[in-house]
């Protein structure tokens, strides 16, 4: 990541053809951020604080929001009321303008918790509110100083040029893809189902090249297993999965539902089991601050 981005420094002239591998190498960024959250690379606290910080420059956001909207958040609601991620906040329908979109939605709705839990942790816990903002610093000066080094070496018009294309536009696309796989691996999926709450993907390139984020059934029903154990933990449930939700190719998913579905609908999606917003008991599932420390709690035990 960082020979990638600082050749660009260097070369200029290179922009073009690595700021695109730039864009994946971010993208592989925040898919480890989001295994690192999970299960953490190192035994050693202050080597995961700064692991953390380390992937967040290519990422785009500090890695501590993963716990309140994801950790404490998705994970506990799969996709119901409540999640801050859901689909089908203002319509349940899959198309390319609810897809593409999903990213402003979703990340308005998430300000909420992560403004809660930093709010919650300067009131009862100062290390971890100091964390928080050890993150923000060095997130937002690393870059303060990455555009100035830009500047200083090239010009301001260059300079930001180099930035943008080496750091900017590479998190903006990790930040926006990250989202856009959270919403087809739920969308049209049956969160009140024990197996088909999400969709996976068991192609072995883009798992291979993704650390095994398309197996995101195995992802859920473990979520503190280790990225690499994912084949083997998807392979023992996938018979009990509607096969409408492994799905080989994600590009070709694509194409099928967000290119020829619009001509051709019975290529689309269509809702798997009980739609999220029809809970057996006819009534919304929602977080309880209890169950929100409770979550807490055991996240804090189990890094420690």
């Amino acid at each position: 990541m960082p020979v990638v981005a600082l050749a660009q420094y260097a070369r200029p002239e290179l922009i073009p053809y690595l700021s695109p591998l730039g864009c994946y190498l971010a993208l592989a960024a925040g898919v480890i951020a989001h295994n690192h959250n999970h299960c953490p690379t190192f035994k050693n606290r202050r080597l995961n604080t700064l692991m953390g910080l380390w992937i967040s420059h290519f990422y785009g956001y500090p890695t501590f929001a993963w716990v309140p909207t994801h950790n404490l958040n998705h994970h506990k609601l799969v996709n119901k009321a409540g999640d801050a991620t859901i689909t089908w906040r203002h319509t349940n329908k899959n198309n390319w303008l609810v897809a593409f979109t999903y990213f402003f939605v979703s990340s308005y709705w998430q300000s909420d918790p992560i403004k809660q839990y930093i709010a919650k942790a300067r009131r009862s816990n100062p290390a971890l509110f100091r964390q928080i903002i050890l993150q923000y610093v060095v997130w937002a000066g690393a870059h303060l100083a990455l555009l100035g080094v830009a500047i200083a070496m090239h010009g301001l018009g260059l300079g930001f040029k180099v930035w943008t294309f080496a750091f900017l536009i590479p998190a903006l696309f990790a930040l926006w893809t990250i989202m856009f796989f959270n919403y087809i691996q739920h969308v049209h999926t049956d969160p009140w189902s024990e197996h088909d709450h999400s969709r996976s993907f068991d192609g072995k390139l883009i798992n291979f090249f993704l650390f095994n984020n398309g197996l995101h059934t195995a992802h859920h029903e473990m979520a503190g297993a280790h990225w690499s154990t994912l084949p083997e933990l998807h392979a023992k449930i996938a018979p009990h999965i509607n096969p409408e939700l492994i799905q080989r190719s994600f590009f070709g998913w694509c194409i099928s539902n967000y290119v020829l579905a619009p001509f051709f609908p019975s290529l689309g999606t269509k809702q798997i089991g009980r739609a999220p917003f029809d809970p057996p008991t006819g009534e919304s599932v929602r977080m309880t601050s209890e169950d929100v420390d409770a979550l807490e709690s055991g996240i804090n035990a189990a890094r420690s």
